[in-house]
């Protein structure tokens, strides 16, 4: 202990304090780093809450005593990465999140015994509205949704029954294209009874008219669709068969495709004069004679059937009339033809193709235009991929003219060697990236601060030790030398005395800086002694 008490009182106090900052400062950053380094590493539990949502997984994990963090505002809660798919399965058991609205578990907490048909009406109604919601939201692009129905009741002595209609407010990230909109509608009209697709109303978070539901909405939606996809499937056949010709992206083609959205009913009907049938025959004869009566005139002369004479008179004139009706039915043809909505009246096609480059003498890239001959190859190719009509007024354009240089792109690599086998996440380089850090700090101090301290202390303490036994080993300069006047020492001896005479002189400059020291602080005593030593007598 005395030993060190000295050695400390060697130091001096501005080298104590350092030594003491140092250590401190040591003891926080390695304190720091062992913390950072045993801290769990956080992940995300749940994204896009509500305030309600995210109030009630927080009282959820305080309650477990689970460690957690807020971002944006409450809207994202990390937890610990080992217990993310625990506490979901378990959030879920209790119905968290619940997406900012109110499911079908309105009723499993209510009173059915004390509850009025009224009541029970408006909750069935909110159940709806929030399970329709939450679907919504399942929707991509889709961050939030709010569902309104009208459920109207038939009033009484009424024969009609008033249509639902609904009106849905979505929160988007970018914009919705026409197939989601239309399946959203087609969604909310078949979850509730007697509602049509024409009768849902989307609005997005600007205020602006997804759907309006008109009946003719639907139909112009469906109609432009088709003929989007319509004119995208021509596009990419006449692409490809052009691009095979002069070379991937050397062309370019825009095809636009006129459609006819009317529907036509026509009914004809056709008769045929040649395809006569027989269809009823109807015959009918009658026979009249008279006889010489004298001028007598008689009923039973005038009665069919008596035209003889009873008295056997000869008969005087006598008559026969045939009648025949025959009845023909003519052929008859009728023809129902119903043309759909959606004929394609006129195409046009504009084909931009690339130019010829090749090398000149110099190994410089000359550009050279495509023939007239290759243009009409290319323009009979482009009108047999289309369905070329002439009678319809579809028209195919076909330029050669020179691409502008378009500006290089990086391609992508996708993740190869390590991260690729290991399938490291985003989250997982981050945690290894601050971990190198925090190791390459730690060296830093290590090397940079601890070790040029340990080693002017230890410098110092084998300086001293060295002063003390430096004089004495000296050897004298008769001793080094034999009769002849030639060193007997080896090499080694004479590095040692080199070494040893630089710690000497290390010695002696330290010695006369503490020396000058002292006189400057003491000028009285520092005269004094060396008056005694100039009154002290010289020994021979």
């Amino acid at each position: 202990m005395q030993g060190l008490v000295d050695f400390l009182r060697g130091l001096g106090a501005s080298r104590l304090m350092a030594m003491v900052a140092v250590t401190a400062a040591l003891i926080g950053f390695f304190a720091f780093v062992i913390m950072r380094v045993t801290t769990p590493q956080m992940t995300t539990l749940f994204t896009d809450l509500s305030m309600e949502d995210s109030s009630s997984i927080i009282k959820d994990l305080e309650r477990q005593g689970i460690p957690f963090e807020l971002r944006n505002e409450g809207a994202i809660i990390l937890v610990p990465k080992d217990k993310v798919t625990r506490l979901r399965m378990k959030l879920a058991e209790g119905g968290l999140p619940k997406g900012g609205g109110v499911g079908y578990e309105i009723f499993d907490k209510s009173d059915a015994l004390g509850t009025t048909s009224f009541v029970q009406n408006v909750n069935h109604l909110r159940a709806l509205e929030g399970e329709l919601a939450r679907t919504i939201r399942a929707i991509d692009r889709i961050q939030a949704a709010r569902v309104h129905l009208v459920l109207p009741e038939r009033p009484l002595f009424s024969r009609e029954t008033p249509e639902p209609s609904a009106s849905i407010v979505v929160r988007v990230r970018g914009t919705l294209d026409a197939a989601q909109i239309r399946a959203i509608r087609h969604l909310v009209a078949s979850a509730v009874n007697g509602l049509k697709p024409q009768r849902v109303s989307i609005v997005d978070e600007a205020g602006q008219l997804l759907a309006d539901g008109s009946v003719g909405d639907i139909e112009q939606a469906v109609g432009d669709e088709r003929r989007t996809a319509f004119e995208k499937r021509l596009r990419k056949q006449v692409e490809d068969i052009v691009s095979s010709v002069v070379g991937q992206g050397r062309a370019r083609v825009e095809l636009s495709a006129d459609f006819d959205y009317n529907k036509i009913t026509q009914t004809s009907d056709r008769f045929d004069p040649e395809g006569r049938v027989l269809r009823s025959t109807q015959t009918r004869e009658e026979s009249s004679a008279s006889a010489d009566s004298s001028g007598q005139v008689t009923v039973n002369n005038e009665l069919p059937g008596n035209q003889q004479n009873s008295t056997g008179l000869p008969i005087r004139d006598q008559s026969k009339k045939t009648e025949e009706t025959n009845n023909y039915e003519i052929s008859r043809t009728t023809k129902t033809e119903v043309t759909e909505a959606g004929r394609v009246n006129r195409i046009s096609v504009a084909v931009l193709v690339d130019g010829i480059y090749s090398k000149n003498d110099k190994g410089e890239m000359v550009y050279q235009d495509r023939s007239k001959d290759q243009l009409d190859r290319i323009s009979a190719l482009v009108r047999s991929a289309i369905g070329f009509d002439q009678k319809r007024g579809d028209q195919v354009e076909v330029q050669n003219l020179r691409f502008a240089e378009a500006p290089a792109v990086a391609p992508i690599n996708e993740p190869t060697g390590i991260l690729g086998l290991l399938q490291f996440t985003k989250d997982d380089v981050m945690y290894i990236i601050e971990l190198g850090v925090m190791m390459l700090l730690g060296l830093v101090v290590l090397f940079l601060v601890i070790r040029p301290l340990v080693k002017r202390i230890l410098a110092t303490e084998e300086i001293a030790a060295l002063a003390g036994a430096a004089a004495p080993a000296l050897p004298e300069p008769a001793q080094g030398a034999g009769a002849g006047g030639q060193a007997i020492a080896g090499p080694n001896a004479t590095a040692h005395l080199i070494d040893v005479a630089q710690v000497q002189g290390q010695v002696h400059a330290q010695s006369v800086h503490r020396v000058g020291e002292l006189a400057d602080r003491n000028p009285n005593e520092t005269a004094a002694i060396v008056r005694q030593w100039l009154a002290e007598p010289q020994t021979s």
